[in-house]
């Protein structure tokens, strides 16, 4: 059946061949589409390109060889590769080999964090919200989001933002933690988070690949902030089984990771995703998520609502 949020066919280079972009390289291609692009091991290379994704070994240390040979060709261009403490390594590296590819290009998008907004203690931010990141992270995704416009503003390269909060999915979600045994429920009260379905990530880029708006920055969040306890409590339940207890917040039982994340209190605002895009999430609460992985994982088509 045909994927109708799936734009025509074109070629999609992905620098940072993860979990994020496998989801959506694997719906494009399923349509016929031709997708390469990156990943930081050799191995992980050639076993990508055994499961016919063209892949090729990059990283800050390692440069992609060969870039404008490789990028030739692409009509989309995704960047999902974090920044480091020196910058954007994708944008160091290869800037200058994007914008000559600037012409031929007709979307290009870079995967942020709703980091860059910092905390609202728990109100609500949007696109227009001044970024006021409190950490290294947000800080550096900041100037990294910066250096992608650049290319778009100096270059032509039609660059879109798409900031991201927690993302969860089949293998990563709080069903696999319970799972697991390591699911955690900590008390800070009045705090919440954000989430999005890895699916509905790939959702989102692909509604700006069929309206492509340069230079603009979306939200790509689901519907329900909610406390990280509430979402355990959730998937424990659908499991059968008792969720773990709840703990105070304390850092100290802590890694220092896991303590950042609860640094920013904020609820992020998707109107842009909608009204902009005419996106309707797949997974509008964490809910119709861990429901639907449930059904997948119990051999049901998942039910969603587009």
């Amino acid at each position: 059946m045909t994927d109708p949020l799936i734009p025509p066919p074109g070629r999609l280079f992905i620098f940072g061949l993860g979990y994020t972009a496998l989801r959506l390289a694997g719906r494009l291609r399923d349509a016929g589409w031709s997708v390469a692009g990156t990943v930081r091991g050799a191995d992980k290379a050639a076993a990508l390109v055994a499961a016919g994704i063209d892949a090729h070994p990059f990283d800050r240390g390692r440069p992609l060889a060969g870039a404008r040979k490789v990028l030739a060709g692409a009509t989309h261009l995704l960047s999902t590769v974090p920044p480091d403490e020196h910058g954007d390594p994708v944008v160091d590296a290869h800037g200058a080999d994007i914008a000559a590819q600037a012409a031929g290009l007709r979307w290009a998008g870079y995967l942020s964090t709703t980091g860059v907004y910092g905390n609202s203690d728990g109100g609500w931010v949007d696109e227009e919200t001044p970024l006021a990141a409190t950490g290294p992270r947000g800080r550096r995704r900041v100037a990294a989001e910066g250096q992608w416009l650049s290319l778009w503003q100096d270059h032509g390269v039609p660059v879109h933002l798409f900031r991201l909060p927690g993302i969860y999915g089949p293998g990563r979600s709080a069903i696999d933690n319970v799972r697991a045994g390591t699911a955690r429920r900590i008390d800070k009260p009045g705090q919440v988070f954000c989430r999005i379905h890895v699916d509905d990530i790939g959702g989102a880029l692909m509604a700006s690949m069929g309206r492509p708006r340069p230079g603009t920055a979306y939200n790509v969040a689901d519907d329900l902030p909610a406390p990280a306890a509430d979402v355990v409590a959730h998937a424990a339940r659908l499991l059968g089984l008792e969720p773990p207890p709840l703990e105070p917040f304390d850092t100290g039982t802590m890694s220092a990771m896991a303590a950042s994340f609860y640094a920013d209190n904020r609820r992020v605002r998707n109107d842009r995703l909608k009204t902009w895009l005419s996106y309707q999430l797949l997974y509008p609460t964490y809910r119709e998520g861990l429901a639907a992985q449930m059904a997948e994982t119990n051999g049901v088509p998942p039910v969603t609502g587009r």
